[in-house]
């Protein structure tokens, strides 16, 4: 990491989910989903919170030696309680950051390596907000409707964000798109600078955020500048209790090793 450069890790987590109650709470191999994305996260940040309004949740990071920031309630999405968390952290930490890293709290098996490129994103002065994309190598990911598709220009900043797969391959069945083109599938991962931040919590939600809902359309219909970091390191968001599932048999295997 950049040793010029502070950079703060937030970790928004919420008791309530629609399809997996208390979801950072689940037990992992003998460890909460919160605890594991904490220490992954802390193997790249000195400074890291989890931001979140129950404190179920906040006395289990603490009970870890994690820090918590306590958050509203009525947070519309992870961005604005992200916002809320980072500026009482600026306050608590007494020191500004150059940008703020927003980790989602359910992924478990986010890796440091991942982290330390989107850090490099904002070896770009002009970065204000920034997330990660993957190159496609399975044509599975092209039928999964749960994935988020990019496109990039030359400077590797975003061009738009799509549920659709893009860019279309015209001529070409769907099952050979990826001899044909470089597709890239979008990875929950954000950074920004505190000014982004709160400029981008300030704005309406935009027609084509509404459209896709991706939220991260908002900026660049409003004209600004995504910066994209690509990785090689996929990882796996819980959603379902499928998805635990997978990632408890993936963890297992990893610690046998």
């Amino acid at each position: 990491m950049s040793s010029q450069k502070q950079f703060l890790g937030i970790i928004p987590a919420r008791y309530g989910s629609s399809r997996l109650e208390g979801k950072p709470l689940l037990d992992i191999v003998g460890k909460t989903m919160i605890r594991r994305v904490y220490e992954r996260c802390a193997e790249v940040f000195t400074d890291l919170y989890v931001a979140t309004d129950d404190e179920r949740i906040a006395a289990e990071v603490r009970s870890f030696g994690g820090k918590v920031v306590m958050t509203a309630i009525d947070h519309a999405n992870g961005t604005s309680r992200c916002l809320e968390a980072a500026e009482k952290v600026f306050q608590l930490e007494g020191k500004k950051y150059d940008a703020i890293i927003n980790i989602q709290g359910d992924e478990p098996l986010v890796d440091p390596a991942q982290l330390k490129d989107i850090v490099r994103c904002f070896n770009d002065d002009q970065a204000e907000m920034a997330t990660l994309v993957i190159p496609v190598t399975d044509p599975a990911d092209l039928e999964n409707e749960s994935e988020v598709f990019v496109t990039l220009d030359k400077n590797y900043n975003a061009l738009y964000f799509s549920r659709s797969v893009i860019p279309f391959v015209r001529g070409a069945a769907r099952k050979d798109w990826l001899q044909h083109a470089r597709i890239y599938k979008h990875l929950g991962l954000y950074g920004y600078t505190l000014q982004a931040l709160k400029d981008f919590s300030a704005l309406p939600v935009s027609f084509l955020e509404k459209t896709e809902s991706l939220e991260q359309n908002r900026w660049i219909e409003e004209g600004h500048k995504v910066k994209i970091g690509i990785t090689q390191h996929d990882s796996i968001p819980v959603d379902t209790a499928e998805d635990l599932e997978k990632v408890r048999r993936i963890v297992e295997k990893q610690e046998k090793i």
